[in-house]
């Protein structure tokens, strides 16, 4: 692995994957409580009396990504593929995430693509990375990195090439409120890197069949 890649290895290991202290579901169930106050509405009237319960459970969903191992999801590699070392791209791979600066949802597709060399994963694999980004509080641009690192750390390949386009709610629902706008973010590495024809390679073969 290059210098390059273990620095940004390193500066990309999340605060998030540290064990933190969970407080205990009535707490967040109160915690919603006084949100739906703040909010100007009574969390004791018949249509909110079960909001909080809602709310906490709902967040085990949508933040799952806390309890996914990146390592663990990428860890079976299949070697005997007949020497095949050409690109493997998993294209517009759906996913839902929430901003970390204001709680509200982005959603999108990501593409996804390497050049192996020493196997390959299982394709669900990839797609299930994504999930483990994705339903973690962060930005688009530290999720697209975050794919990146982990699958160079686990895959070693020739290179990797991550591109993820979202429509974000805080642009589209408070602030700016411009609908539709979309939010593209890349990441390259090794050969993708280097050299910009492989760019536009990757970009023709997310692109080819659209529209």
């Amino acid at each position: 692995m290059s210098d390059a890649i273990k620095s940004l290895s390193m500066r990309l290991n999340p605060v998030a994957d540290k064990p933190v202290a969970t407080p205990s579901r009535e707490e967040a169930e109160a915690a919603v409580r006084t949100l739906l106050r703040w909010a100007g509405d009574d969390p004791s009237r018949e249509g909110l009396q079960d909001t909080p319960k809602r709310v906490a459970k709902a967040f085990r969903e949508l933040y799952s990504g806390y309890a996914e191992n990146p390592d663990e999801i990428l860890d079976k590699v299949f070697r005997e593929v007949e020497g095949y070392d050409d690109i493997v791209l998993v294209r517009d791979i759906p996913f839902y995430s929430h901003c970390e600066h204001h709680m509200v949802p982005f959603f999108g597709v990501a593409h996804v693509a390497y050049y192996p060399t020493k196997g390959v994963v299982g394709l669900s694999k990839l797609a299930r990375l994504v999930d483990a980004y994705a339903r973690r509080l962060q930005t688009q641009e530290t999720m697209t990195a975050q794919i990146a690192s982990a699958m160079v750390k686990a895959l070693v390949p020739r290179g990797v090439a991550v591109m993820i386009e979202a429509e974000h709610m805080c642009m589209s629902m408070r602030g700016i409120q411009k609908a539709g706008a979309l939010t593209l973010t890349t990441q390259f590495t090794g050969v993708f890197k280097e050299d910009p024809a492989e760019q536009v390679r990757f970009l023709t073969l997310v692109r080819n069949g659209r529209g």
